[in-house]
């Protein structure tokens, strides 16, 4: 008997016992295609198990208005659904993995994490706009972020563009900016979220290393991840088939990064991760003050074989940007938040 027939094996045949799997999510459009992508891909492997989505607002979607460098909680996005899990009314949680704090609840741990969508971050031109790329646009030019991390590169990058933060979801984000009287010339948004809409053909430019001087994406970018109650060995079993272990290990090293730098989610922190050879990972690494002004890089190539090389890799990482001066730029921005 093969590994994977002995696995779903042992999860058929709890499947009585389990009679109906509650996996949660938030209630955002782009959280339900998300969601719905993981239970086809649970239903395809388990066909004898029921599973029920459950849709509910985070603190982050019941305020559309407060910039999310604003908010004090790091759980933004994840608080209430954790809170169903532990009280058992669900079983897993579906997660974009840079949402996800470092630091979970207690009772709490990662399932499994997904195969990666394309990472990058990307610009979407205002329809009409004869402009493609963000060195196209003319100084004073309005571009829309939610995210300290875009805003803060893009300033450090293109210091003669304007930044205005924005909003809602992907598709309230969209019609503000192609409004008629809209301010903003372009968006800057996550490449995952946007062609797991089916809108591709909205991108207009690609953002990575090789932009100008650099731009990064955020730790877990693109990278789906399954939370469940720690132990709960029957859910963690079931998942294993959906687990992509190049993805575990590149999302593993970057939030043991964040972890060192004790930055959340709307800390300026940017990352890129790639698989050079077969078990080696380079990966690179930023922190931007908020106006852009001021930053620290730092790279490192290692072999990888393991979630403790992988853990090592971030902390071995935030170190060198430790020394670089990475926690000066971070201890200014706490001081001055509200």
């Amino acid at each position: 008997m093969t590994t994977s027939n002995h696995r779903e094996q042992q999860v058929n045949s709890t499947d009585l016992a389990m009679k109906k799997v509650n996996v949660g999510t938030r209630r955002s459009a782009l959280a339900l295609v998300q969601a719905e992508g993981v239970l086809a891909a649970l239903r395809k492997s388990y066909p004898n198990l029921e599973f029920e989505l459950h849709a509910m607002a985070t603190a982050g979607d019941k305020d559309q208005d407060t910039s999310l460098s604003k908010f004090g909680s790091k759980a933004l996005w994840t608080q209430e659904l954790e809170t169903s899990l532990l009280e058992g009314s669900l079983d897993l949680l579906v997660h974009c993995l840079k949402d996800l704090p470092t630091q979970l609840p207690p009772n709490c741990e990662i399932g499994c994490i997904m195969q990666r969508e394309d990472p990058r971050d990307v610009v979407i031109m205002k329809k009409g706009m004869p402009f493609k790329k963000l060195s196209d646009l003319p100084s004073g030019a309005v571009f829309g972020t939610s995210s300290v991390r875009r805003s803060a590169q893009i300033k450090r990058l293109y210091p003669q563009l304007t930044c205005k933060d924005i909003r809602g979801n992907i598709g309230t984000r969209l019609s503000k900016l192609d409004a008629t009287d809209s301010e903003y010339s372009c968006l800057i948004l996550a490449a995952a979220g946007i062609l797991r809409m089916g809108w591709a053909e909205r991108i207009t430019q690609y953002l990575d290393s090789t932009t100008n001087n650099a731009h990064f994406y955020a730790v877990g970018q693109g990278a789906l991840a399954i939370e469940v109650r720690e132990g709960d060995q029957k859910i963690i079993e079931m998942l294993s088939n959906l687990a992509d272990p190049e993805t575990t290990l590149a999302g593993t090293s970057e939030r043991s990064l964040m972890r060192a730098l004790e930055g959340g989610c709307s800390a300026p922190i940017g990352v890129e991760s790639t698989w050079i050879d077969k078990g080696k990972l380079m990966m690179k690494a930023i922190v931007v003050s908020l106006d852009g002004k001021t930053s620290v890089r730092a790279e490192r190539l290692d072999e990888i074989l393991d979630v403790h090389d992988a853990n090592e890799l971030g902390l071995r990482l935030a170190q060198d940007l430790i020394e670089k001066g990475a926690l000066l730029i971070l201890d200014q921005i706490k001081q001055n938040r509200p």
